[in-house]
């Protein structure tokens, strides 16, 4: 048996959880990092004279940095192992994150904001594999939930820095981010582990020692060069039967790369745009700001709820609910936002929604590859995603300056959301929580 069977068919350890929590908290950096940009996009565009398409690509600049990080930098992790990359990552998003902070001009600001993106789109790519590798079976989808919720945890300190700063410099939410992501890097360095999944199916120099080191702390069994060599033999055979395999899996990567689009576009279409919207349609910079918190907010435990749900129901049945009720939330939170207390516990419900959305698709996405490609769908899954990113702040953007209305963008973005159920009906046949056929042939 594998280091991940073993894993995925044993009690979870508090080391375990700890590695959870450290890849939760790095999690926290892509929701700073994206609401930064969101919540200073008033001062921001005042202090440049942006339009809205400008405004609308400086988003967009980093959504793409993080396609190109999620789809180019992930490869690496296969090769140098997880641990190094989420360092150089996490070393890129510090860079990225002062470097916009003092930046003179939005160009030269668009330029760090694209560094900043390459480096979270590693985190990201990275640190969804580690939370999978060190979950077991059946705690799996509460962990990636909990993972999930780092995003509306980052979100949240970003607006309360950001609320802290109206009426001052917009540049201190890009320093705290530096700062945070700097803590990070020391954090991680110091703490965080290399997958010990990797360090079996590569077999570096110290591996066995660098295993052992960590099933103990995981309070495991400790294994010997036999167990690695009977498991690479294993290995060995399954990737030659693999190498026809992907093409089997094209209909339900497809849908997998639609349902990851549909559901970013609609969750940065919300991140990113609601305070701008919101100061357009009268509310104050400050009420704006408590909008988008609101959103934040539940985005913290949206993804938990997700996880919870998804332990009772099959994942990808939980999703389509959550993708309908998101979509419904989002046309009452445009129409409420005139009564600020309504709108805030409204934007509480649409930030859990849509967060639990993101939760559901990391966690559907992995069951519908073998192990020994998971990484592979997975990671590309991510990148595709981000074309619904980087998408929509530009489309918002090129429509807002076509005079769209708030109320007319979220009713929009709430349909494009609504599509993901209908492409998640569509990729039953292919899901081994809902299908037998699924899971025999993925156990092929």
């Amino acid at each position: 048996m594998n280091i991940t069977a073993r894993i995925s068919q044993t009690p979870m350890s508090g080391y375990q959880w700890l590695i959870i929590a450290l890849c939760t908290f790095m999690n926290c950096l892509d929701g700073f990092d994206v609401m930064a940009v969101a919540f200073t996009g008033p001062s921001v565009t005042e202090e440049f004279g942006l339009t809205g398409s400008q405004f609308g690509l400086l988003v967009s600049v980093g959504l793409i940095g993080m396609a190109i990080g999620s789809m180019l930098l992930a490869p690496f992790a296969d090769l140098v192992g997880r641990r190094p990359l989420i360092l150089l990552s996490l070393a890129l998003g510090t860079i990225g994150m002062f470097g916009a902070a003092m930046a003179p001009s939005v160009t030269v600001m668009g330029v760090f904001r694209l560094v900043t993106g390459i480096g979270v789109g590693g985190i990201l790519a990275s640190t969804n594999v580690m939370a999978s590798e060190f979950s077991n079976a059946r705690n799996r989808g509460l962990a990636i939930g909990i993972y999930t919720a780092g995003y509306g945890i980052g979100a949240t300190v970003a607006s309360l820095v950001a609320k802290a700063a109206v009426g001052g410099d917009w540049r201190i939410v890009f320093y705290a981010g530096g700062f945070g992501t700097l803590l990070a890097l020391v954090v991680i360095a110091a703490i965080l582990p290399e997958s010990v999944a990797f360090l079996e199916q590569k077999r570096p120099s110290g591996a066995l020692a660098r295993i052992n080191r960590t099933l103990a702390r995981m309070r495991m069994e400790v294994l010997t060069d036999t167990d690695l060599d009977q498991a690479a033999a294993a290995r060995t055979g399954g990737e030659r039967a693999a190498s026809g395999w992907l093409k089997q899996r094209l209909p339900p990567t497809v849908l997998l790369w639609i349902t990851f689009i549909t559901i970013m576009f609609g969750f940065y279409f919300v991140n990113s745009w609601t305070p701008t919207l919101l100061v357009e349609e009268g509310l104050s910079e400050g009420a704006a700001v408590t909008a988008g918190m609101a959103i934040s907010i539940g985005g913290t435990v949206g993804s938990i709820l997700y996880g919870v749900a998804a332990r009772m129901r099959t994942p990808r049945v939980v999703l389509i609910g959550f993708s309908l009720l998101s979509a419904a939330m989002m046309v009452v939170f445009i129409l409420s936002t005139s009564t600020l207390w309504l709108g805030f516990g409204i934007g509480v419900v649409v930030g859990a929604l849509i967060n639990g959305c993101i939760a559901g698709a990391y966690t559907v996405g992995p069951a519908l590859y073998p192990a020994n490609i998971r990484s592979v769908g997975m990671g590309w899954a991510l990148g595709m995603g981000r074309i619904g990113a980087i998408l929509s702040p530009t489309v918002a953007g090129m429509l807002n300056d076509a005079g769209a209305s708030a109320t007319q963008l979220y009713v929009g973005a709430a349909m494009v959301v609504a599509t993901c159920a209908l492409v998640l009906v569509g990729l039953r046949r292919y899901d081994p929580d809902s299908s037998p056929a699924a899971k025999e042939e993925l156990a092929v």
